[in-house]
């Protein structure tokens, strides 16, 4: 009995193939993968076609054997520390938005705020061989800025800014908004000021920091007011550590958060105990999430350019994937203090 020669159309899986989509589809191979793809250059009508098809058939993407096909895959890693905060949320939702319509896959891992957990997700997203990474900070192991290099793939950083050369970055300065924070409470009279800050990732402490900077100028500064604790930011702990401060340090007149959902939850705690904002304590927050200026009070706080920052960096990306150098590799997308009841 003769085996029959392997069509190369076919797999010996079993499992339907692009080029059968393609062929109950009536077009190319090549118009169904963009078509799949999500390409915007293909007719509405034939991405109908390509798209009932591969339900008929249900046809499923395998984007590895995609990258391994042409040596190239169609794919952008976005490595974010947290999918629980909406300041990440902002971003992605962003990125998606621009790579999609260009028939990019977006493949998203969350770190946790882990080095060692980002290291593990670059080692096995580098097996789909994807188009770009887009990275949020600076702060990483050496084995990853060593894979990152050996690998010569694109790749954009977002939320901090870096000038060194070859290095294409989208964020804003994280100290210059501390210092910023600082300047606005000493404005408003304040003289025991705190700061409070959970997590401790990069951006964090360089808040902190920036905060320290400022303080240390006006001969503000008492190291005692500085709270800093590794666990998660949440609305709970903000309002933990607000009470903890206050009961070591009645005197604190002002108080600067290092994420919104912390100074959220001093509010709630400050309004559960009648200390009333600002008269006795001002509290400011950092982010602006969307709940902060709906707040008993309304509170006070920085707004960072999230959106903005995932957008022109997913831009980045597309001009680097392309072949092209960024006009602008360092973008400096600013920041805005919100003054409202709270402070």
């Amino acid at each position: 009995m003769t085996t029959p020669k392997n069509d190369k159309n076919t797999r010996t899986t079993g499992r339907p193939t692009l080029n059968e989509v393609a062929r109950l589809a009536g077009v190319s191979p090549i118009t169904a993968s963009r078509a799949l793809r999500g390409v915007s250059t293909v007719a509405t009508e034939l991405v109908e076609k390509v798209q009932k098809a591969a339900s008929e058939l249900n046809y499923v993407v395998n984007p590895a054997a995609r990258a391994l096909a042409s040596a190239q895959s169609h794919s952008v890693v976005v490595l974010v520390p947290s999918l629980s905060n909406l300041l990440f949320i902002d971003t992605l939702e962003a990125i998606h938005r621009v790579l999609t319509p260009k028939g990019f896959e977006v493949l998203i891992g969350n770190f946790h705020y882990s080095r060692d957990e980002e290291e593990n997700l670059l080692r096995n997203y580098m097996a789909y061989q994807p188009r770009g990474l887009l990275l949020t900070g600076f702060d990483r192991t050496e084995s990853s800025r060593r894979m990152i290099e050996a690998s010569n793939i694109p790749c954009v950083y977002m939320m901090e800014l870096d000038s060194a050369a070859g290095v294409n970055c989208v964020g804003f300065s994280q100290l210059s908004a501390g210092e910023t924070a600082a300047e606005h409470l000493l404005s408003r009279g304040r003289k025991r000021l705190a700061y409070i800050g959970a997590q401790l990732d990069q951006r964090t402490l360089l808040r902190g920091e920036g905060f320290r900077k400022a303080l240390q100028k006006a001969e503000r500064y008492d190291p005692d007011l500085e709270v800093l604790t590794p666990r998660s930011s949440s609305v709970g702990l903000g309002g933990e550590l607000f009470l903890q401060l206050l009961a070591a340090h009645p005197d604190v007149d002002a108080i600067f958060f290092g994420n919104d959902d912390l100074a959220q939850g001093a509010l709630l705690e400050a309004l559960r105990h009648g200390i009333k904002i600002p008269e006795q304590v001002a509290i400011l927050g950092f982010n602006d999430l969307p709940m902060s200026e709906h707040m008993v009070p309304r509170l006070s706080s920085i707004n960072t350019p999230r959106e903005a920052i995932g957008r022109r960096a997913a831009e980045q990306m597309l001009t680097l994937m392309a072949g092209n150098s960024v006009a602008r590799p360092v973008e400096d997308m600013g920041f805005e203090l919100k003054i409202r009841e709270s402070t």
